[in-house]
Parts: C-alpha cells; structure tokens; sequence
C-alpha cells in the first residue's frame, strides 16, 4: 500500500500522522502536488493528494475517504474515530472545524502569492478571521480536557494539532498568549513521534 502525496501538504500530513499513530505498514511517495505527473492525474482525476493506492489496484482520494478506508483495516478498540454516539459527532465536529482552519490558511497562502496589485485584502482578512475563530473555539474546547472528544486521543486531536503546525508554518502569526491551555495541548501533541518525523521541510516550531 502506498501514500502518495506532497510533504507539505496538511491533509497529506493529517494521513501520515494517522498511519505513524496506528502502525498501519505503507511506502510514502512524495510527490509535487502543484505539478502532478499524467500517472498521478489519471489515479486521481480531481488532482490532489493523498492519494492511497492500494496493492489489489483500487484508488482512493482525498484525506477523508483515506482515513475512512484506514479505519476499517483497524480493530474497533484501535480506531481513532468513535463508532456511534456523542463520541463520534464531537470528533467529526472538531475535525470539520480543523479542516475549515487548514482551508483559511491555504486560502490565505494562495493569495500572498498573487502579485500585490491583485490581492484581494478583503479575502485575507476574512480567512484571518475565520482561523481566529477557531483558535477561539478550539481554546474553550480544551477546558477541563486533555483530548477534544472523550477521554483519549481521536482523529479529532490530529486533525486539530496537525491544523495548528499548518498556521505556524504557512500563516505565523502570535496566537498563543490568547490561547494558552491550546498552546500548551500543541505542544505536548507536536511532541509526539508521529509529528516530529512528519514535519513539512524546512520548519521550525517555534520556540
């Protein structure tokens, strides 16, 4: 089985992240999104990555169906997203928001990219503020917590940590004084070893 994405994509790194936490065996195979080969274009029509290329030949996309596919390889007390109940929601919830975040902060990167005459201001400060939000939201989720759905690590705490190493490293900007109990969850999270040896190239955490 083979993961085939770009090393500084967060929903790539969303995959890899899941795959070092539950010891799923794989090859990663790095790749440019931007300048996709025709092998990759005719796996994947809609030309993003990941892309899971099966060993029987079958093809999955996008990091959602990914993952889902993933979970079903797992045993129900190894899997990271809850089956049923209150449990399940939360974890999809947080997981939409965290998505909502990376989707702000690469809209927010493609547009610094414009040529200056052509950026739309507006745009750039409604994706601040939509990752602002979050921010917001993700600081109360974690009161009284250490994980935001139940009492042990989901999908939900990848996807949120994953979301925030993407605003250091493409939108860095001082967000912690405002959101300490998420910036000390950050911390602990982005310790682990499935995020350190994840960590797009040329990023440093900040200190």
């Amino acid at each position: 089985m083979k993961l085939i994405g770009s090393t500084t994509s967060p929903y790539v790194r969303k995959v890899r992240v899941y795959l070092a936490e539950t010891g799923i065996s794989h090859r990663f195979v790095p790749v440019d999104a931007w300048q996709p080969t025709a092998e990759l274009l005719a796996m994947a029509p809609i030309g993003k990555v990941p892309v899971l290329d099966l060993d029987d030949g079958t093809v999955l996309f996008e990091s959602a169906l990914v993952i889902e596919y993933l979970e079903s390889l797992l045993p129900p007390h190894h899997r990271l997203v809850p089956a049923a109940g209150e449990a399940r929601w939360t974890t999809l919830r947080w997981c939409a928001l965290a998505h909502g975040m990376i989707d702000a902060t690469a809209t927010r990167v493609l547009e610094l990219r414009r040529p200056e005459p052509l950026q739309m201001k507006e745009r750039l400060a409604h994706e601040e503020a939509r990752s602002a939000r979050i921010i917001v939201a993700a600081e109360r989720g974690l009161e009284g917590r250490d994980y935001f759905a139940g009492n042990k690590l989901t999908l939900a705490d990848l996807t949120l940590a994953t979301a925030m190493q993407y605003i250091d490293f493409r939108y860095s900007h001082e967000w912690r004084s405002g959101a300490p109990r998420l910036a000390g969850w950050c911390c602990t999270l982005h310790d682990r070893p499935s995020f350190v040896s994840t960590q797009p190239p040329g990023f440093v955490r900040p200190a």
